[in-house]
């Protein structure tokens, strides 16, 4: 009997070091121009070309504006870091989808909306939200740079065989809960470090009930609690999405494949080293109120008090809230905020845009709120506007920009002043993420759309 994740990794042994590491080989590999360079350059230096082009993908995301793209790129490290990776595509004879091709976009958008990403498959990219790809029933996970050149020279990359574990979702989700919840959730109840050192399957009947869209954003967070990466067994779901998309198999090489990916399921009796179920119906819509995901609680919650902290964990308890304005036992709806976020490769889909869009309109955006709109690609962009979602987000008096990574990490113009608050669709709410001093409250797309029309944070009118 095994798990789905154990039928893939398998599928992929290329050989096995003695009480060591595998040699796996990777079928999909994705760079963007922040964790490549140093890779191409190791290449360079030793007169190696890449092994298989066809199966390596290249965008830039992280450093591009998300204004005004046709212009030259006016911080010069962030073009230099943008044109090397061009330098390098050409050089190497890799696909490119560099700044205002049709097909740009953040690195875990573009592979999904094209069908470069595929069940049963091993993807890569030196980049820690790879996990996003795991959704498609797939063995995803960020590598180092090192990692980048080792894949780019043989397509294979050393490995530990991780541990594996089963987080369940029975039941279903509230009116107004969203994946983002969902993992926001988990990671509350089970720690930023709960899932160390194991690779994540998702699975109940919430999971099911999620759409492509929303399992992407379920499996792109896995990263925050440790784990290695998530995935989610492959449907009909998964299948209707993929068809037809550019990369995907078409005529009888679908079939074939259909054929395969129909066997991508952890098999009954399947036993994983560690398995948690947590009951869907019990779970709120939730922010964070701290430095890191695992701080977080329903938006009617209140933040710990100093006694309900682990004696460990209270020193950077007191740090995290001095740093965000915050008191033990403080109560946050109602609670001012500056800036909404929407976007990054966690909530920069079509999905997310339709809910925000759905809820303010009508609506107005509050006039102490300054609102980044975010596409995940072009690709996203132009459905938008064939939704006429642009327009309904247009007369509640938001702008929308061009994609780009963003304010999820602030490596462009896009950055939070310090001491501001930010309600953020993203991954991640360090300190200084977003920029220096900024304060940031992750949250679904729905509380990030009451956030902009109301000012503050507030529980969203379903």
């Amino acid at each position: 009997m095994k798990t789905l994740f154990d039928k893939i990794w398998d599928a992929h042994v290329v050989t096995t070091v003695k009480e060591g590491p595998s040699q796996l080989y990777i079928d999909r590999h994705l760079c963007h121009e922040v964790t490549s360079p140093q890779a191409f350059a190791g290449l360079r230096a030793r007169g190696l070309k890449v092994f298989r082009p066809e199966q390596t993908l290249l965008t830039a995301d992280h450093n591009i504006p998300t204004m005004e793209q046709e212009r030259p790129i006016r911080d010069e490290v962030s073009r230099y870091q943008v044109d090397t990776l061009a330098r390098n595509a050409r050089e190497f004879g890799l696909t490119y989808y560099g700044l205002r091709h049709s097909k740009n976009g953040i690195v875990h958008v573009i592979g999904p909306e094209n069908g470069f990403t595929q069940p049963g498959m091993t993807i890569v990219c030196g980049d820690s939200h790879t996990s996003t790809h795991g959704a498609f029933g797939a063995i995803a996970f960020g590598i180092g740079t090192s990692e980048v050149e080792m894949v780019l020279s043989s397509q294979c990359i050393l490995q530990t065989r991780p541990k594996t574990m089963r987080i369940n979702f029975e039941g279903k989700l509230r009116e107004g809960v969203s994946a983002k919840d969902m993992a926001l959730y988990m990671i509350w109840q089970l720690t930023t470090g709960g899932a160390t050192g194991y690779f994540v399957e998702y699975a109940g009947e919430a999971v099911r009930n999620l759409n492509m869209e929303q399992r992407m954003t379920l499996c792109n967070l896995s990263i925050e609690m440790g784990a290695r990466g998530g995935l989610i067994a492959p449907d009909e779901t998964t299948f209707a999405y993929l068809k037809g998309r550019e990369f995907a198999p078409k005529g009888e090489r679908w079939e074939e494949a259909l054929a395969y990916w129909k066997t991508l399921k952890s098999d009954e009796g399947a036993v994983f080293d560690k398995e948690v179920t947590f009951d869907a119906s019990q779970i709120k819509p939730m922010i964070t109120y701290g430095t890191n995901p695992g701080m977080g609680m329903p938006i009617d919650g209140t933040i710990p008090q100093i006694d309900e902290i682990d004696e460990t964990g209270k020193i950077s308890f007191e740090k995290s809230l001095n740093y965000m304005g915050f008191k033990p036992g403080q109560k946050l709806e109602g609670h001012p905020v500056d800036y909404v976020f929407l976007g990054s490769c966690t909530n920069g889909r079509i999905e997310d845009f339709r809910t925000f869009a759905n809820y303010v309109k009508g609506k107005r955006r509050a006039d102490n709120i300054t609102a980044w709109l975010v596409p995940g690609s072009w690709q996203v962009r132009r459905q938008i506007e064939a939704e006429g979602l642009d327009r309904i987000l247009e007369e509640a008096g938001f702008e929308l920009r061009q994609p780009g990574c963003s304010a999820c990490l602030a490596m462009n113009d896009d950055k939070v002043p310090a001491g501001k608050y930010a309600v953020s669709t993203s991954n991640r709410n360090f300190e200084g993420r977003q920029g220096p001093g900024a304060r940031t409250i992750l949250a679904s797309p729905l509380v990030a759309a009451a956030a902009a029309v109301s000012g503050r944070i507030t529980t969203p009118e379903i």
